[in-house]
């Protein structure tokens, strides 16, 4: 063989080659499952249906009213999303710190104590607890609790995000670092302390980002909670595609557009910030 054909070839081609062969075989039953057919997307009729379905959102709705309507149910799904975020890091901030083992002071000798141990379980089971409950099932809960409104939505976010962001935030804490706050914890330092010190300023980025992007998941959350009634700009699309008005629906998905662009520019620039 050629010196250059050699050095062309992938060494690893069979092995890959391999794991590409059984992750088809693996993923196939599961499309079979899921009856997964996309080819009849391209049939005639499903496009002629799909054609006038998009064609029923043009042009979008521009009128002076509407626009003053859509700009103040946009502000109030940013408010409920906020807020929610907002209480789900009062809920979040406190678990995390009780479930990230590199702040036990216990486990400095190698093996964490039975008390703290048995506290750590149960604050990871509770943070399970809240991220398995979807944010629709709460809302629908909060409904009838509290009544239609924003204040549903606020607090289906919080408790669902607050779930998920203690525990994505207690594994980017134990991935980093421990040394600096092992060290002081040693040195007689307290929880908060080894945490401000030691393992926020090494993780901050990575914290932001992902805050930033909850935050952004939240602001599509609440428009899907509007849909039960936790008001925003779900609600009104649901009502505007109960009344057929295309042209509102399509003003109102460029508008989640435009946050969503908004969130990923807040995102970067808080990233190279902290950077």
């Amino acid at each position: 063989m050629p010196v250059n054909a050699a050095a062309r070839r992938d060494p690893a081609w069979l092995g890959r080659l391999g794991l590409a062969s059984a992750g088809l075989v693996l993923l196939w039953p599961l499309l079979v499952a899921t009856e997964f057919k996309p080819w009849l997307l391209l049939e005639p009729d499903a496009l002629r249906v799909t054609g006038r379905f998009l064609g029923n959102f043009l042009p979008p709705a521009l009128g002076g009213e509407f626009l003053w309507m859509l700009a103040r149910e946009t502000w109030r799904t940013v408010a409920i999303a906020t807020a929610g975020v907002a209480l789900a890091l009062l809920l979040a901030v406190p678990l995390t710190l009780a479930a990230t083992r590199s702040l036990s002071v216990s486990a400095l000798s190698g093996r964490m104590a039975a008390l703290p141990y048995a506290v750590r379980q149960a604050v990871r089971l509770l943070l399970i607890v809240l991220r398995s409950m979807p944010e629709l099932v709460w809302a629908l809960v909060f409904v009838r609790v509290v009544g239609l409104g924003p204040a549903a939505g606020v607090l289906a976010i919080a408790l669902t995000y607050g779930g998920m962001l203690g525990k994505v935030y207690a594994e980017i804490l134990e991935s980093g670092d421990a040394q600096v706050t092992q060290a002081l914890l040693r040195n007689g330092s307290s929880r908060l302390q080894a945490f401000f010190y030691g393992l926020l300023p090494q993780n901050a980025a990575e914290l932001t980002s992902y805050t930033v992007y909850r935050w952004e998941c939240a602001i599509r959350s609440s428009v899907v909670l509007g849909f039960v009634g936790a008001g925003g700009l779900g609600q009104q699309m649901d009502s505007s595609m109960k009344m057929f008005a295309g042209g509102e629906v399509a003003t109102m998905l460029l508008v989640f557009v435009a946050l969503v662009a908004l969130a990923d520019r807040l995102s970067a620039a808080l990233r190279r910030a902290l950077g």
